[in-house]
């Protein structure tokens, strides 16, 4: 997660102070990556030491504010602009966890497998509720011809509805990915037993999922989490 390009991109739309940066980072994201003070305030000082950004003076309270610099809006400009680099894919954690398991002695790799799955279409059922909050509060937010009534609190909405539908998304995939797995695990276990070439796997529905989030028949979601307004 690139914070600090996250952090230029509020700065642009004007000086900032650091838990002013914080709280707006969270808004925007629905808290789905909390940050913390110390956090913001470590990235603010690596930007301007790399000349993205620059101290400007204090607020009306003597919180001091940072600003971004044309370097730094040159570094958010591309940073919009390029692909998300796949080359290193970052470290999972369950993808480890069932790596880890094969062969471990003691481990029923099809009950870590089951547990997960419980615990990810849970997690998609309450991502879909959230999603349908977001859905009624963008709505609010927008006016008869598709303009936000309210710039900030909308701009907001639309950011956090697009972050729940990749989780959605994420999720859909996780527990199609646990299935596979489990359907995998069982047809090389049954081929070990009679030293046979496993066939090729067949492409499955995650057991117990909702509709795909793309369905038009699909239930429409909830809104962000508690707590953030």
């Amino acid at each position: 997660m690139s914070i600090r390009h996250g952090l230029l991109a509020l700065l642009e739309q004007g000086p900032r102070y650091g838990s002013q940066l914080r709280t707006e980072f969270e808004s925007r994201t629905g808290a789905t990556w909390p940050l913390n003070v110390g956090q913001v305030y470590t990235t603010l000082s690596r930007l301007e030491r790399d000349g993205m950004v620059a101290a400007d003076g204090d607020d009306d309270a003597g919180r001091p504010l940072y600003a971004i610099t044309d370097a730094g809006r040159e570094e958010l400009h591309q940073w919009f602009g390029r692909p998300v680099d796949r080359t290193s894919p970052p470290r999972d954690e369950l993808a480890i966890k069932l790596a880890m398991a094969v062969g471990a002695p003691g481990v029923d790799i099809r009950a870590v497998i089951q547990s997960q799955r419980h615990a990810t279409l849970k997690a998609m059922q309450d991502y879909t509720r959230l999603k349908a909050q977001a859905l009624v509060a963008v709505e609010s937010a927008t006016g008869t011809q598709g303009d936000f009534q309210d710039s900030a609190r909308g701009r907001d909405d639309v950011a956090w509805l697009l972050v729940l539908e990749q989780l959605i998304f994420q999720t859909e995939a996780e527990a199609r990915w646990l299935d596979h797995s489990e359907s995998r695990l069982v047809r090389l276990s049954a081929s070990a037993a009679r030293g046979a070439t496993p066939p090729p796997a067949d492409t499955f529905t995650p057991k117990g999922a909702p509709a795909s989030s793309d369905d038009p028949a699909a239930p429409v979601p909830p809104r962000r989490r508690a707590g953030r307004r």
